[in-house]
């Protein structure tokens, strides 16, 4: 995606609308349901096969797909309120969550996502955090990105789970 086609178009889900999609271990879709095709823009063929950051919007610090990535690899669950970006520059929020499929043996074959509408009120909140961690990024890498969430969280006296979690519920 282009940065030019970006746009502040926002597409909101409805509130008992489910984004599923599943990964195979690299990341690349190998299902996605029908909400997932509508707020993307793209068809379920484009998707499938396709690495699931096709949607990552560039608003979306890189710590949070790091911290995704490092739970769900150690198949542990993971919570976030993530912006996503649909084929047309519009955008999204969803409140996500992943989790690694396994085998009876414990070996993970597949990751999968569900996603939901977050409240207003956490959109609120996470957007300027999320700004402060991309220029972060953008000056210092991931390191220092996640020094910045290491510190606003033990500022806040919360975990991250405990934030995002706090957000979904309404807290403000």
């Amino acid at each position: 995606m282009s940065l030019k086609n970006i746009n502040t178009n926002e597409k909101k889900l409805d509130d008992n609308d489910f984004i599923v999609s599943k990964t195979d271990k690299r990341g690349k879709i190998i299902y996605c349901n029908r909400i997932f095709t509508l707020m993307s823009g793209y068809e379920a063929s484009d998707l499938i096969g396709a690495n699931h950051n096709i949607i990552r919007h560039p608003d979306m610090p890189k710590i949070a797909f790091k911290m995704a990535w490092d739970l769900i690899q150690k198949n542990k669950e993971f919570f976030g309120i993530i912006k996503n970006i649909s084929k047309d520059g519009s955008y999204y929020w969803v409140f996500a969550y992943i989790t690694a499929d396994v085998d009876d043996n414990g070996n993970t074959i597949s990751y999968t996502s569900f996603r939901r509408k977050p409240p207003q009120s956490a959109i609120d909140i996470i957007t300027p955090l999320y700004k402060r961690l991309v220029d972060a990024e953008k000056s210092g890498g991931v390191e220092a990105s996640q020094k910045l969430l290491s510190d606003f969280l033990v500022e806040k006296k919360s975990t991250y789970e405990e934030l995002i979690m706090a957000l979904q519920m309404g807290a403000k």
